[in-house]
């Protein structure tokens, strides 16, 4: 490991060239940020863009607003539920100047979600997209919601075209359901009366809370992580030091941002990062609109995109991607879900470029691991811990387990949450600290991190520990295979047994071509028992594939 300079040996050194704290709010990254880059495009969105100055005055704006009009103090909470817009931006840092803590809401959420996550953050404001008004006017009013803004798609595009996309969505498309929220004003109105009001500087400090992230709910009910103002500033520094080989020295970098910013890795990578180094950022609103998204591509010469395994395949099998200009891309980097070996090498194959592989938690900022971007990264892991970060394996009783040993991998740093919001934190850290991610793992010789599985996804087929990745990483390099998950099923012979539920490429693919491959690449009680065939398998909004929600399912048709 020593071409790592912050990597002496196991845990990780601190490097010289990474200052964790040289702010004492994520909002001096931002101002500074807008003073230094003021000129340049910060945000594009469906063809319409913010300067870094446009962005600063708005938010100023917003701010003022909060603060003088509706009298919001330090330390409220405030949640923002929109796909990637414009306003995004606007509202976040609006918030973080007067002093709220923001509480990130997916706006696909059920209305029994969203009373969820308003009733445990305790939020009094929220900043809402019109399409998905309907849905909190249900809830409303077991809440402590006192403040409802409300935005329409096109309210940042600018004259005729913001008014034609708002009329369009609203009364063409019938995208937005019908509402009554008393007392609601609109974006663009706290935006206008918030240019006319001062904005009283609120006193923070490192370990003031900036955000409550809460978890994807993928194997349970949603938590708040409680990240801080200090968790934020010293993960920018650790993944900004980490990003130099691809932003060094070229001031014309433009980052595709498909990930909502509502989730950790875009806010932080995609918005923080980017935001402070002065790349361009293209906002893409709809990502599941895979020829969309190829004919917005198109338009760039975009450098950098982030993603997550199921967004990178889709885009591979969408006719005009391959013939897209790559010439400036310098690499992807995957995270929220493993990424596929196929994927990975068809990625390289079709765009001359590598998908890089990273790991976290909305605990963690979230990267606690990411594979090097100057070449020495190795495929098939999720690399090495970033500057100041310790990672190791662990059994059930806190115990460090040997290199090359399976176990539950932990964690800690600057950049891991304190706890849980409003929770009983027992079992969350062992002793000394280290916080239990819930993955298996495993750590090699060098140092470089595999993930094995979620704990929680571990099947037990006749007393042998099969991991669902595995399964699925082997069927998903059948050539006629698009998607694929893998769960347990109970079984009264084996305990359990796999079950696939598989995405077709092409339609010809049948069962016994599955069985057949599988008994090829995997040991005999590895191999699936029950395979279903299906159009589309359920995902969080990020693209992550929710085995939850297949268990779900199979517990009740077995009913």
């Amino acid at each position: 490991m020593k071409d790592f300079p912050w990597y002496k040996s196991y845990p990780a050194g601190v490097p010289n060239e990474v200052k964790l704290y040289e702010y004492n709010s994520v909002t001096e990254i931002f101002d500074e940020s807008c003073k230094k880059y003021k000129d340049k495009i910060a945000f594009e969105n469906m063809g319409a863009t913010l300067t870094f100055a446009q962005v600063d005055e708005l938010a100023r704006n917003f701010a003022a607003y909060l603060q003088q009009d509706l009298k919001l103090q330090k330390g409220e909470r405030i949640a923002i539920q929109m796909p990637n817009l414009l306003q995004f931006p606007i509202a976040f840092l609006g918030a973080l100047r007067a002093g709220l803590i923001v509480v990130n809401t997916n706006p696909l959420y059920t209305p029994r979600e969203m009373e969820h996550q308003f009733k445990d953050s305790g939020a009094v404001a929220i900043v809402i997209v019109a399409n998905f008004a309907s849905n909190l006017e249900k809830i409303i009013q077991h809440t402590q919601i006192r403040h409802v803004i409300v935005t329409q798609l096109g309210d940042m595009l600018g004259g005729f075209k913001g008014a034609l996309v708002n009329f369009v969505v609203k009364n063409v498309k019938k995208m937005v359901p019908a509402y009554n929220l008393p007392g609601a004003i609109s974006f663009k109105h706290a935006l206008k009366k918030g240019a006319g009001l001062q904005l009283q500087k609120p006193t923070v400090s490192v370990n003031d809370l900036v955000v409550l992230q809460y978890t994807g709910g993928t194997t349970g009910i949603s938590k708040g992580a409680q990240l801080s103002h200090g968790n934020l500033i010293a993960h920018n520094a650790m993944i900004r030091y980490w990003f130099q080989p691809y932003m060094r020295a070229d001031k014309e970098d433009i980052i595709i941002t498909a990930i909502p910013m509502y989730h950790i890795f875009a806010l932080t990578v995609n918005g923080l990062l980017m935001f402070s180094t002065g790349v361009k950022n293209v906002m893409i609103t709809n990502p599941r609109d895979m020829k969309g998204f190829v004919k917005e591509l198109k338009k760039h010469k975009f450098t950098i995109m982030t993603g997550v395994n199921t967004l990178f395949n889709g885009l591979l099998n969408t006719p005009g991607f391959k013939e897209l200009d790559f010439s400036h891309l310098k690499g992807a980097v995957g995270g929220a879900m493993a990424v596929q070996d196929v994927v990975a090498k068809r990625w390289r194959e079709v765009t001359g470029s590598p998908l890089l592989e990273g790991y976290g938690l909305s605990e963690t900022s979230p990267v606690l691991c990411c594979n090097p971007l100057d070449g020495k990264h190795r495929p098939g892991t999720i690399g090495i811990p970033m500057p100041s970060t310790e990672v190791g394996i662990f059994d059930d009783n806190g115990n460090q387990v040997p290199q090359g040993e399976s176990g539950e991998i932990c964690a800690r740093g600057p950049q891991v949450m304190s706890g849980y919001w409003n929770k009983d934190n027992t079992g969350v850290f062992f002793p000394g600290g280290w916080f239990r991610t819930g993955d298996i793992g495993q750590m090699d010789k060098d140092g470089f991190f595999k993930i094995v599985d979620r704990k929680k996804d571990m099947i037990k087929v006749s007393g042998f520990n099969v991991f669902p990745n595995e399964i699925e990483n082997v069927i998903a390099g059948h050539p006629k295979v698009l998607e694929v998950a893998a769960i347990g099923v109970p079984d009264a012979k084996s305990g359990e047994v796999i079950k696939v539920f598989i995405v077709k490429r092409d339609q010809s693919l049948t069962q016994e071509e599955i069985l057949k491959f599988c008994h090829e690449n995997l040991t005999n009680y590895k191999v699936p028992k029950h395979v279903e065939f299906r159009k589309e398998l359920p995902k969080t909004n990020v693209g992550k594939i929710l085995r939850r929600a297949l268990k779900e399912q199979e517990s009740v048709a077995a009913a």
